[in-house]
């Protein structure tokens, strides 16, 4: 047994390096399909993170009328307050809200004449609200539609905030399913590749493939070095997949990070390492295994 093995992987080895040339374009397709599905594994890592922080960030700001007095306003605040859903309520005055305006704008010379020149503060006083889940600002905005609430308020930043959400969580779905395309349609070029290379291995030991056959060589036997040759494929291309994408996710780390406040994908990428390589093996592994046998069972007639 331990015979018929080594000599599966030795002629499995010699298939892989008699043809190199054909071996090397065939790894650089499996390869390549191998890239772009673990460039999908970090895009929804990154994706993810990012809607994360997003909804993190985001509050609701209640504007209210000018007209609105201040009794009113701290009375929505406690309704507010009473909600099981909402963690935090700050009330920002008039007076704070200008004052806080001119700070951000205070190099902004042409502002500040525009507000010397009204005389009257053109703010309005606003709640801000922090819930305990980002999912439960719906329901909130929903609160503030009550009849008593409506004649005081004058916009609710929900929607806006809602919309942002939307479209980057809609822009990620589009590219998650680009990319499964992608990987799909690449895995299958792969299987053709490597299964015409086995093709070609097989047209060229016709011969030996014959008198091993005449002797009475299991199917098992004729097959093996085939698929062993399939495996290469996947093994190496997994560990040179791995290899190229290790210095492109450190390289991306920094700039993301600056973009995504919490998001390191270096350290991601290295306390998974042995899954992402795992997952590589398996993928890569199976498309050499099915090509292999598909052009065993096919060219070999067993």
């Amino acid at each position: 047994m331990v015979t018929k093995l080594y000599r599966i992987i030795r002629y499995g080895f010699q298939n892989f390096w008699r043809n190199r040339m054909l071996s090397a374009a065939t790894l650089s397709v499996v390869l390549l399909a191998l890239l772009v599905s673990e460039s999908l594994i970090l895009f929804n890592v990154t994706s993810k993170t990012a809607i994360t922080t997003l909804q993190e960030k985001i509050d609701v700001i209640v504007y209210f009328n000018t007209e609105a007095s201040e009794d009113d306003i701290l009375g929505v605040k406690r309704s507010l307050e009473g909600l099981q859903e909402v963690k935090v309520v700050e009330y920002v005055s008039r007076e704070r809200a200008l004052q806080e305006f001119q700070t951000r704008h205070e190099e902004d010379t042409l502002i500040s004449r525009s507000l010397t020149a009204l005389g009257t503060n053109p703010l309005s006083a606003s709640l801000k609200i922090k819930a305990y889940d980002p999912n439960e600002y719906g329901s909130i905005s929903e609160s503030l539609k009550q009849d008593t609430f409506t004649s005081l308020i004058s916009k609710v930043s929900y929607e806006e905030n809602k919309v942002v959400i939307d479209r980057l969580a809609k822009f990620v779905d589009y590219g998650r399913i680009g990319g499964a395309i992608l990987t799909i349609v690449l895995a299958a070029i792969a299987v053709l590749v490597v299964l015409n290379t086995i093709y070609i291995a097989i047209y060229s030991n016709r011969e030996e493939l014959g008198i091993m056959r005449l002797v009475g060589a299991s199917n098992a036997f004729v097959r093996g070095p085939y698929i062993f040759e399939g495996i290469l494929y996947g093994l190496i291309g997994a560990v040179f997949s791995l290899i190229i994408m290790a210095p492109v996710a450190i390289g991306l780390s920094s700039k993301l990070s600056v973009f995504i406040p919490g998001m390191d994908l270096a350290a991601y990428f290295n306390s998974h390492i042995f899954n992402l390589l795992g997952w590589q093996i398996i993928f890569g592994v199976g498309i050499g295994v099915i090509s292999s046998y598909i052009a065993t069972r096919r060219y070999l007639r067993i």
